[in-house]
């Protein structure tokens, strides 16, 4: 399922709301072109309820755990999957494959359209504009 498929059945709970913006946790190892992403995005988007909506992506790096040191280790890049703390090869993937949706931002629904109600939170992933 696509992004847009995503918030837009998250959003049928929300009949009158409009997305302002959708934020993604992408992980360094996810193999995700930011550039690319945008640009589809706004293509996907185009006649729904997300148009002109932000797509804000917040990269995560690659945290691996080392069983010789004991830590949970950040790499500085992703060529080498060793600890860069004692050089043991690190296995054991803790963060860096993320495509995850994190939050939802919508414009306040019209009390019009919902008999008198708000948008409210959807869990974490959905939020009312200014809230």
């Amino acid at each position: 399922m696509s992004i847009v498929d995503t918030v837009t059945e998250s959003l049928q709970a929300y009949p009158g709301a409009t997305v302002k913006e959708v934020r993604l946790r992408v992980g360094a190892l996810a193999a995700v072109e930011e550039e690319s992403l945008q640009f589809c995005y706004g293509m996907a988007s185009e006649g729904t309820r997300l148009a002109g909506s932000m797509l804000v992506v917040n990269r995560l790096p690659v945290i691996l755990h080392c069983v010789p040191c004991g830590k949970d280790v950040e790499l500085a890049g992703v060529q080498s999957m060793r600890c860069p703390v004692c050089d043991a090869p690190a296995v054991d993937l803790r963060q860096g494959r993320e495509l995850e949706i994190e939050a939802i931002e919508i414009d306040e629904i019209d009390e019009d359209e919902t008999g008198g109600g708000e948008a409210g939170g959807f869990g974490s992933d959905l939020k009312e504009a200014g809230a």
